[in-house]
This record gives structure tokens, sequence and C-alpha cells, in this order.
């Protein structure tokens, strides 16, 4: 049972801005030149034979699926799966550091959409063809996600808005009628469950807090729901505001007031997706991906048709706010088989296997025929939910020095939510780190 305090005081932003989508100048290693980042054509991309395709992993199997059938399909041309680990800042240390060797061990990289600029601007990309991909049909944010400089640089693979999912069962029983709007309404309603003979053992909140790109997300997400900016349109850091103090101040007065469990400060998307799938958690901020292991009728899920799907909770009068997600797919330059690793993203990312993936995984697809598809809805009848989400969501800072930028808010928001800090202090620090970082 979480401990509880009464006299909470939470400062509340009016302003009601959402974080910018913004190309900040600085380069970590060198800024291509504007002729260098033209697309390539297809001719240019020479080489077949076998390839490493690296990820993360995915546990629903719907991306060993594809390969599969690639692999089946092309003897000659085989794609061998070379998994990273589950932390989004390891994988993207991997990932560059195989790039800074100009090692050919990786041929099609899954990058998280926010590495685009960094990877481009670097040249551990390889610009795209510009007739190679269907970009008409695809969500317009999720191409831009995959551009540097009006140019193509990755694939979309599928695109993601963070969703909030609750006990069904929990509310009914504490005679709550909907889920909560607001990080209030959710506390409200976390008092009334957790009093309940049901409730006993369990948390309240989860999302993901470990210092990782994940925080950088939930840090966002916050500033973005409590009406506040990471950076403004000009490309200035934006976090000594009232309103990304009352996002800060939200996150980290959950943790002091127990509303978010303290092993939670180690969490990334799967811990918090087990913590909900074993009944520990009545709420949970996460993705779309989890929806697959929740429903899942083989006994490992201890909420199948016990909870449903909303958006993320606003601060104050504000709604809630999520972060765009998602993964694009490119080509490294230093592969050899370049050919085939074009060939393979143009299959991998095509609206056909992207279908086909829906069947086991709850990602979503780039495509909104998909997502509307009434037979499609049918399977996934959160997805009307998920589309306001993405109308709503707003990308991280678009920046080429990304690495540097996540890193400095990490560390901050960290210091916050664990006590060495409190929010007012680790926001002018914080913002003091951006404005050097953008003064580059």
């Amino acid at each position: 049972m979480r401990q509880r305090r009464h006299n909470r005081h939470i400062l509340f932003g009016t302003a009601a801005l959402a974080i910018s989508a913004l190309a900040l100048s600085g380069c970590a290693g060198g800024e291509v030149s504007d002729d260098e980042g033209t697309a390539l054509s297809e001719a240019e991309f020479e080489g077949r034979g076998p390839i490493n395709y690296v990820s993360s992993r995915d546990a629903s199997g719907a991306a060993q699926d594809s390969l599969d059938k690639w692999n089946s399909e092309h003897p000659d041309e085989q794609v061998t799966l070379i998994e990273l680990p589950d932390s989004a800042d390891q994988q993207r240390q991997q990932l560059i550091q195989n790039a800074q060797i100009e090692s050919d061990t990786f041929s099609v990289l899954n990058l998280d959409v926010v590495w685009t600029s960094e990877f481009a601007a670097n040249r551990w990309i390889q610009p795209l063809p510009e007739d190679a991909l269907p970009t008409d049909s695809m969500i317009p944010a999720t191409v831009n996600a995959a551009s540097y400089r009006d140019t193509l640089y990755g694939a979309p693979y599928y695109t993601d808005g963070a969703l909030l999912y609750y006990r069904t069962d929990l509310l009914e029983a504490a005679g709550i009628d909907s889920p909560p709007a607001t990080w209030d309404e959710m506390e409200g309603a976390c008092d009334a469950i957790l009093a309940l003979p049901e409730g006993d053992d369990m948390s309240c909140y989860a999302g993901q807090f470990d210092k990782n790109e994940a925080l950088t997300v939930n840090f966002t997400e916050a500033v973005a729901s409590a009406g506040g900016t990471v950076f403004d349109e000009d490309g200035s850091p934006t976090v000594d505001t009232p309103e990304a103090l009352a996002g800060l101040t939200q996150l980290s007065d959950a943790f002091a007031n127990g509303l978010v469990a303290s092993d939670a400060i180690t969490y990334l998307e799967e811990q918090g997706r087990r913590a909900f799938q074993d009944g520990e958690v009545v709420f949970l901020r996460n993705w779309p991906f989890v929806y697959a292991s929740l429903t899942a009728t083989d006994g490992s899920s201890q909420v199948v048709d016990k909870f449903g799907i909303s958006s993320v909770p606003g601060i104050g009068e504000n709604p809630g706010v999520s972060t765009l997600g998602g993964r694009n797919l490119a080509v490294s330059p230093f592969t050899a088989n370049k050919a085939t690793a074009l060939d393979f993203i143009k299959f991998f990312t095509s609206e056909e296997e992207s279908r086909a993936r829906l069947d086991k995984s709850s990602r979503a697809p780039v495509y909104p025929s998909l997502l509307e598809d009434p037979s499609v809805v049918e399977q996934r009848p959160f997805y009307p939910t998920l589309l306001e989400s993405l109308e709503n969501a707003q990308p991280r800072p678009k920046v080429v020095q990304y690495g540097a930028t996540t890193t400095a808010i990490q560390e901050e928001a960290y210091a916050a939510l664990t006590g060495d800090k409190d929010p007012e202090t680790a926001l002018a620090d914080m913002q003091s780190k951006l404005e050097e970082l953008s003064a580059d």
C-alpha cells in the first residue's frame, strides 16, 4: 500500500503550448554539406548477398515472421537478425560505435525516430532513393521524422503514441465511471482503489523512469501535458518556465508521495508492462505494442478482459500530450550489399507486411489505410484512441546533437525524481546545459 501525503502543492501552468520539432544547428561529428544530403538513385545501391538486420528485441515474434518470409524467398540474400539491448541508450551507443569504426557488420539499422538527424548529419546512414518508398501513402509525420534536410534517410517502420492503460474492473469496484483525464483525477481514483481489498499491495501508476531515453520521453510528455515546451519555435531551450516546473514537479511528487512505487525508478517499457500484466499496477503509461501481451490468453496475462485504454492524463487543466514515438529502418553506408538492404527495407516496411504483422504485434503501422480499416479496428479496438493520441502527439526536439541533449535532460530529470535535487534546481541546471548545446 502506498503512502499518502495530503498536503500537496503543485504549480500548474496555464500556457497551452506544445513541444516543438526543431532542427538545431550543432553537430557532434561534422554536418554534411547541402549536396551531400541528396537522395541517391536505386542504381547507386549496388551489391547483393547476405545482410544483417540490427534491431531491439521484438517479443511478439511478428518481425521474425517477416524475416522468415524474406529468407524463404531469397535464399542467396539471407537476412540475419542481430538483437540489441532493451535500453534505447545502449542501442544507440552500439550503433554509433559500429558506425565510427566503419564496420560492415550492421547492414540495416532499426533507429528511434529521434536519431535520424544525428545519424544523417554524421553520414552513419545512407540517403534513400526518392521513389523507393510509397511515402504518399504514409502518415506525413512519420515521413518527416525519417527525413533530414528534406531528404529521406529512413523508411518509416511503425509509429507510436503514448496510451494510458487502466484496470476497468478496479475502477468499477471503486464506483468510478470513466478513466482519469488528469493526474489529480488519477490520484483520486487510486486513493479509492487502493483502499479496497482488491487493491491491497498494488501500486497506482507506472511509467518509464530509469535514466534512459524513456525518461526523456516521460519528462517531455509531462512538460507538454502541463502546457509547456522543451524548446521554443526559435530553437531556444524553455525549461526554465512555470509550465516545465509543473510537469517535473508532478513527476517528482508522484515518487515522493507514493503515487509511483519507488522501484519504478528502474522501469523501462518492458518492466512496466510486466508489472501491469501481473496485476501489480492500476495505471500504466506505455506504447501500443504492449496490447498484444496484455490480451494474451495463454495464462501469461492477469488482466485479460480487465483493462481499458485512454489518452495520457493532463496536468492541471491542460490536456494530456503524448510524445511521438516510432522507428525507422535505414541503410548503413558501410555495408557491401546495399541493393539487398534497400530491397529488404522496401519489403519489410511495405503495407502488405505491416498488415501481416498486425496478427501478432500491436505496433501501430504508418499507413492511415490500416489504422482506419474496419477489420483492423475490430482486432485493435484501441486504434481510435491511438489516432487521437497521434493527432495530439508532439515530437522530441529534432536536433543533430540529440545524444548530448537527451543526456542532459535525463540527468537533471532523474536527479529530481530521486530527490537529489529539487525540481527548480534541476530545471535551472538543465536550462544551462541545453543553452550551451544549442549555442555550439
